[in-house]
């Protein structure tokens, strides 16, 4: 490995957090062996490493199990979740069973007369880490150690991460997956998204081990038993949120993500603790007057949009959130409601007023209170679109509807919740009660909750205010702590705008001859194809590699493919019977035509026989023989005078172009012909540097304004003749679209005059040039004697090449013919 990635890797194994410490099974024997200490103590071993995902909570519903009695307020609390990181399940006690754990049994971990009961702890990193380790094979304690060496190596959590699911903290290695046999939800979870605890999971693990109390330092090494910057939070995706998990047509686990370990889309949120205290220092509180260690959850995004105090943004998150402020001992400590009573108070512990009872209880009516409250935020899983949430009471006398809006980013189902916490509050404290208390009462602050035992009921109370006099005059509402343990509400669908990402299209400059008469013919074409279609794509072009230029654009995609199998040459003027030319289509259909349909320019195609050189063939029958691919027989080949192009074969893979409006015209000048240009393609939304451009090099040549090829030369033999000057004749062709007409004497002439060159061909060896003005040439007996010695007669043969002048390109397509005498 370290030849691989360099001599400074750091190399070890991912244990898991049940197997680093050792063996012990479950059989009876009572075996106990250190089964990795050769690995951990090998020297190329550079670290313990841990996939750390031990219980930090045994939480259970209602507030009478042994964890809740034990005063802790919530499963979130901090306090809580790090006294079970050295303590709890897996370091004090265990469950022997499920039974066991259901009564919530608790076993204590010892180990007799060993006195070593962090053999058996799987928490206990540092008692594991400090000591010697002794194999027990059948219990007895063997007198060698193994090859372990105490304080050796660092620990490093190779994974550390918890389930974003309702009390994840209670077992944080399982992961909910309904298509997978493994899926499992955590111990006594009710199977709801909880983003808050997978934050108070990390963030208590984090801050615990980065306290030099709790994390000592090698006498070996120098440094600390855990090395936490190294430390690796599970896990991290690198799909964009929020497109991951919402796009479930593009990644099929994004349904996982509500439940899972995923950090994507939730760490980057800022703890509310955080935000408070950030808020506070703002203010000019110094830092040792806050405390914000009774706040959880985080805040997805918090928008203060006008000008307030600090104090102002705090409220508003008080009342999303549901916390009070309250100064004690000159520090201002923030408190999640939903607290366990601290106290009991009955109406002897109360102090009477000179004047009234002893204790005032008010009911609010109910025509005061809303039938339904409704929030407004923005959607953190969305682009902050506006989202709106309602709770709702039903059998109430009232139908006043109360809203709210906040400047806030939150997921609607958590939004919910909070605003069902909230409604809940308003009806829940519609009771309250002022009474005064005795100054031996002064431990209990604004927020504490105490329990008011009165008429045979006991009321659970939130301190308002208190106000200290003679007595402690106090405000207090009932406090209902189900409203603060709510599930969230049902998954709302994210309509997310995608980014259209586009590839490099497939891009293709053909030079043909004129298709349509609103197409000058010297220009010739683009076409292109691109999944997903950019709109629109810009061509570009430079005689040079920089300096490009814009030159036209262009937006309806090309059908483009390439040929199947190899197509080989086949008869012009007439239909191609014999052969067949199978293509695969990037894009779009082919369909069967009638005769007539076809002779009107129906189903054209440009086949690169080789490169840049294009034969147009018309196709009269389609056949699909799968998606995309096409057979097409009843062929017209060489169409508008494209004969010469025609490969023998066009081999397979060769480009083919469907001639539609969906290609474009290139308007060049007459004057660039011949240029070389490098070309730019791509889409026009993007600049013409960006690398998603097709580059090309491709020089004009006006195949358009080239002539074509003539027709029906005359053999000799078909005249009588004697020994003595030859006359050639053929017929002219035309470029001309209207040449098709068959009303007309005679086609046009397209070009300026008629010239004609006839070459005499001694095989590839020109032997003579005959030029002129009409459809014919004279071959002189003179000439016939110069070039083979006697004129030509009976039984002789000639090969020449006919070619119609341009007086912008040259000759025009050539006609090769052996004449026989």
């Amino acid at each position: 490995v370290r030849s691989i990635l360099g001599a400074g890797t750091a190399i070890s194994y991912a244990a898991d957090w049940s197997e680093y410490f050792g063996h012990q099974p479950s059989d009876g024997s009572g075996d106990v062996f250190f089964h990795l200490d050769r690995l951990w103590a090998d020297p190329e071993i550079d670290f313990v490493g841990i996939d750390n995902y031990m219980p930090l909570s045994d939480w259970r519903d209602g507030f009478e199990h042994l964890d809740a009695q034990e005063g802790w307020p919530a499963i979130y609390d901090r306090a809580y979740l790090q006294a079970n990181i050295a303590g709890g399940e897996g370091f004090d006690w265990f469950y022997a069973s499920a039974a066991d754990r259901s009564a919530q049994v608790r076993t204590t971990i010892t180990d007799g007369a060993a006195a070593k009961p962090w053999v058996f702890r799987y928490k206990d990193l540092s008692a594991w880490w400090s000591n010697a380790h002794y194999d027990r094979p059948g219990g007895v304690e063997s007198g060698t150690p193994t090859a372990w060496a105490p304080q050796s190596k660092p620990i490093w959590f190779t994974e550390l991460g918890c389930p974003a699911i309702d009390r994840g903290t209670n077992q944080p290695n399982v992961f909910f997956d309904p298509k997978s046999s493994e899926s499992f939800t955590p111990h006594f979870s009710r199977g709801w998204r909880d983003d808050a605890i997978q934050r108070a999971y990390l963030e208590a693990t984090w801050l615990w081990w980065g306290v030099p109390a709790n994390n000592p330092v090698s006498s070996v090494y120098g440094g600390r038993m855990v090395h936490v910057p190294e430390c690796a939070a599970w896990t991290w995706d690198a799909r964009p949120y929020p497109f991951f998990p919402a796009l479930t047509d593009v990644w099929t686990d994004g349904a996982n993500w509500r439940l899972g370990h995923w950090l994507t889309g939730r760490l980057g949120a800022v703890s509310l603790a955080a935000l408070v205290r950030h808020l506070c220092l703002r203010a000019g509180l110094p830092e040792d007057r806050i405390d914000v260690t009774g706040l959880w959850g985080a805040v997805e995004g918090y928008a203060i949009g006008v000008l307030e105090s600090p104090r102002a943004s705090i409220t508003t998150l008080s009342r999303h959130f549901g916390f009070d402020a309250v100064e004690t001992e000159g520090v201002i400590r923030f408190v999640m409601r939903g607290r366990a009573s601290a106290a009991t108070l009955a109406p002897d512990d109360l102090v009477a007023a000179r004047e009234g009872d002893v204790l005032e209880l008010t009911r609010g009516q109910e025509t005061e209170l809303p039938q339904a409250l409704k929030w407004q935020v923005a959607r953190a899983d969305e682009d902050y679109e506006a989202a709106q949430v309602e709770a709702r009471r039903i059998t109430v006398d009232t139908t006043r509807i109360a809203s709210e809006s906040f400047p806030m980013a939150v997921p609607p189902e958590e939004a919910e919740r909070r605003c069902r916490r909230a409604l809940m509050e308003a009806w829940t404290g519609r009771e309250s009660a002022v009474f005064r208390l005795p100054p031996s009462r002064l431990a209990l602050d604004p927020a504490d909750v105490v329990t008011l035992a009165h008429d045979g009921r006991a009321v659970p109370l939130r301190f308002v205010s208190i106000a200290d006099a003679d007595a402690r005059g106090v405000e207090a509402v009932r406090q209902d702590r189900e409203a603060y343990d709510l599930p969230p509400g049902a998954p709302r669908p994210s309509a997310l705008s995608q980014a259209v990402v586009f590839g490099a299209p497939e891009a293709v400059l053909l030079d043909l001859p004129q298709l349509t008469e609103d197409q000058p013919a010297h220009r010739p074409m683009v076409a292109a194809h691109a999944v997903p279609w950019p709109g629109e794509m810009a061509v570009f072009r430079s005689p040079s590699t920089d300096g490009f230029e814009p030159l036209t654009s262009f937006g309806t995609r090309a059908r483009i493919g390439a040929l199947v199998s190899d197509f080989y040459a086949g008869p012009t003027s007439r239909f191609d019977l014999g052969n067949a030319l199978v293509v695969d289509l990037l894009t779009g259909t082919l369909e069967s035509v009638t005769d007539l349909t076809l002779f009107g320019g129906a189903n054209a195609l440009a086949i690169e026989s080789a490169r840049g050189v294009w034969e147009i063939v018309q196709a009269g029958v389609a056949e699909l023989l799968a998606p995309g691919r096409y057979r097409l027989t009843r062929l017209l080949r060489g169409q508008r005078g494209t004969e010469n192009a025609m490969g023998n074969p066009a081999p397979a893979g060769a480009r083919v172009v469907a001639l539609d409006d969906s290609l474009a015209s290139l308007p060049i000048a007459e004057a660039d012909l011949g240029i070389p240009w490098n070309w730019r393609i791509g889409p026009a939304s993007r600049p013409v540097s960006d690398e998603i451009y097709v580059a090309q090099a491709f020089t004009p040549a006006g195949v358009g304004l080239r002539p074509f090829s003539v027709a029906h030369v005359e053999q000799p033999w078909r005249r009588p003749r004697t020994s003595g000057d030859l006359t050639i004749r053929w017929t002219r062709r035309s470029r001309a679209l209207a040449a098709d007409s068959w009303g007309g004497l005679e086609v046009p002439l397209a070009e300026e005059l008629e010239a004609y060159e006839v070459e005499i061909l001694d095989g590839a060896t020109v032997k003579r040039v005959l030029s002129t003005t009409t459809s014919s040439a004279v071959y002189s007996s003179a000439d016939q004697t110069a070039d083979w010695g006697a004129p030509l007669g009976p039984g002789d043969t000639l090969d020449i090449r006919i070619s119609q002048l341009s007086a912008l390109v040259g000759r025009g397509a050539p006609k090769t013919v052996t004449l026989t005498f």
